[in-house]
C-alpha cells in the first residue's frame, strides 16, 4: 500500500486538546446526589484539581437474584447535570431574609436586646407589622444576612410558637431517609425533642391518596409514582394512608 501516506502533522491537531482537557480528570470519586432526591443512585464523580469535570453513573450494584436482570444503571438527568447547581452563579450561598422582615427584627431587638423571644413577640402581636410580613409574601425582596442573625430569627420563632401555642404546632416536613441521613436525623431529632410534628414524607410527594367506595369508606390503593425515570417508577410505590 505504497499510495497511502502517513503524514505528521501534530501543529494542525491541536485542536484535539480542547477535549482531552475538557476530559481529563486526576481521581475518580463515589457519590451521589440528594438535592431534592433519593440519593440512592451511585455515581462515579470525575475530578481535576479539585473541580468536578464530569459525572457518570456506575454500574458496579450487587445482583439482587440469579433470576432478575441487573438494576442498572440508575440515575437521571438531573444527576448527571447536578455539578451545573454546584457551580452555578445563581446558587444560593448565604442566608437571605426578606426585607420587610429583617428590618423589623433589627427594630425589635434594639427594644428587646436581652430577649430575642419577646422580640419576636413584638412582631407577631402587632397587627400592622404581621400584615406588612404577609403583604410582602411572593414579591421576592429578600437580603443578604447573617447567620447568626437569622438562627438568632429562626430559635426566636419556634420557641414563641412552643410557649404560645404548644409544641404540637411545630410542624415539619422529613424527607425519606435515603434522600439524606444528615437532613433527616436533623430534622426529625428536632421535631422531637421539641415535641413537634413530622409529617410523612408520602405527604409530600402525593403519593398517599385515598379512594373512596361508593360506601363512603376508603381503602388503601397502590400505584406508582411520577419520578421520571424507569428505575425510581419500579423501586417507589406508594400505599394509602
Amino acid at each position: 500500500m505504497s499510495w497511502i501516506t502517513d503524514l505528521f502533522q501534530p501543529e494542525q491537531r491541536t485542536w484535539e486538546d480542547f477535549y482531552r482537557n475538557r476530559w481529563s480528570y486526576d481521581k475518580i470519586v463515589r457519590s451521589t446526589h440528594g438535592v431534592n432526591c433519593t440519593g440512592s443512585c451511585s455515581w462515579n464523580i470525575y475530578v481535576k484539581r479539585g473541580i468536578v469535570t464530569w459525572e457518570m453513573q456506575a454500574l458496579d450494584y450487587p445482583q439482587i437474584d440469579a433470576k432478575l436482570p441487573p438494576y442498572e444503571p440508575r440515575g437521571c438527568q438531573r444527576g448527571i447535570s447536578c455539578s451545573w447547581y454546584v457551580y452555578s452563579p445563581m446558587r444560593i450561598k448565604y442566608p437571605t431574609v426578606r426585607g420587610v422582615l429583617l428590618d423589623l427584627w433589627r427594630a425589635a431587638r434594639k427594644e428587646h436586646p436581652n430577649d430575642p423571644v419577646a422580640a419576636w413577640a413584638s412582631i407577631q402581636d402587632d397587627p400592622e407589622k404581621r400584615r406588612a410580613i404577609q403583604r410582602a409574601r411572593g414579591k421576592g425582596g429578600f437580603r443578604r444576612a447573617h447567620w447568626e442573625e437569622v438562627y438568632e430569627i429562626m430559635a426566636a420563632a419556634n420557641i414563641h410558637t412552643v410557649k404560645r401555642y404548644g409544641p404540637d404546632r411545630l410542624i415539619g416536613f422529613s424527607p425519606i431517609p435515603a434522600m439524606s441521613m444528615i437532613s433527616y436525623a436533623a430534622g426529625a431529632r428536632f421535631l422531637q425533642l421539641m415535641g413537634g410534628v413530622c409529617r410523612a414524607s408520602t405527604t409530600g410527594i402525593a403519593i398517599c391518596r385515598r379512594r373512596r367506595r361508593r360506601s363512603g369508606a376508603s381503602r388503601p390503593t397502590w400505584r406508582r409514582a411520577r419520578t421520571g425515570t424507569r428505575a425510581n417508577s419500579s423501586r417507589w410505590w406508594g400505599r394509602t394512608c
